[in-house]
């Protein structure tokens, strides 16, 4: 087998997670290849034995697995390497309990030996391209993101106004402090903070949650995934911020966003025993007696 790692901070935790991770692999004779800068991060004398990647074209299409050491951001940003190439991605937690990454520190060489055995399934996960006009030079090669497309003010404090439109009729225009375009994936982030609905990671399903909106009426909104989502914002300030995950750039008012599914999709490797109904009882507490 052929695995590959990423990672985007070394930290103390950090270190005993790759020590795991890599000693396991090498030891079942896996060829080990490891993101470039977090090699170079990587205090352990095994990584002598492992090769590089440092970007997306340098990704094999042979790699088997792809492991992701830190948090739910980190698997956000393995995904800018992994793209189109159908690469399985697993998620090991360096911190907190998190709905992507699930598989714990505790039981790494567990799940890592379920790997080699392919004893797990593939969730697949939508994602959503984002094109504007006039072109912006930020959204040209990376303009996917897994979690979540927001618009979003900038240098105000006063609301914007986004004039929304599915599949060419119009919908509403939302005065708030911004919309989120959530995937079932992202519906357990940002949107479910501003008061969005969990979805099912295979419900063929997208979620637009206003910001703070100022017309009070306005709600969150489930829509099918193939809908083609339009915005135009104005707003008093010249730009405001879209943001694709956790990559943000600057677009004029008036420029016009248009949203759709984007045509690949991410394999995130499950396992029975951290599937996503259990991941959501742990975080969102769900069955727990609170009242004592």
């Amino acid at each position: 087998m052929k695995i590959a790692i990423f990672g985007q901070y070394y930290q103390s935790d950090t270190e005993e997670i790759v020590e795991k991770v890599v000693h396991t692999l090498l030891d079942n004779q896996v060829t080990v290849i490891i993101e470039k800068k977090f090699h170079g991060d990587i205090k352990t004398p095994l990584k002598e034995k492992c090769s590089t990647y440092s970007s997306h074209e340098e990704l094999e299409k042979d790699i088997d697995i792809l492991i992701s050491i830190g948090g739910d951001g980190t698997i956000l940003r393995a995904v800018t390497y992994v793209r189109d190439k159908q690469i399985p991605i697993v998620g090991i937690n360096a911190g907190r309990l998190g709905f992507l990454a699930t598989v714990q520190i505790k039981n790494i060489e567990p799940f890592i030996y379920k790997i080699l055995a392919k004893e797990y399934t593939l969730s697949k996960r939508s994602l959503l391209s984002l094109s504007c006009t006039p072109k912006n030079p930020d959204l040209v090669d990376l303009n996917f993101a897994l979690n979540e497309v927001t618009v979003s003010r900038k240098d105000t404090t006063s609301m914007i106004t986004i004039e929304t439109y599915l599949n060419g009729e119009y919908l509403t225009s939302y005065w708030a402090d911004g919309l989120i375009i959530a995937t079932p994936t992202g519906s357990t982030g940002y949107s479910l903070s501003c008061g969005g609905p969990v979805l099912i990671p295979n419900v063929n399903s997208l979620v637009i949650t206003p910001i703070a909106p100022h017309n009070l009426n306005a709600r969150p909104l489930v829509i099918p995934d193939d809908t083609e989502i339009t915005l135009k914002v104005s707003g008093r300030e010249e730009q405001y911020l879209v943001s694709l995950d956790s990559r943000i750039t600057s677009v004029t008012n008036e420029t016009l966003l248009k949203i759709v599914k984007t045509p690949f999709e991410i394999n995130m490797v499950a396992f029975n025993e951290e599937g996503f109904l259990k991941t959501i009882r742990k975080k969102l507490l769900w069955g727990e007696d609170r009242r004592n």
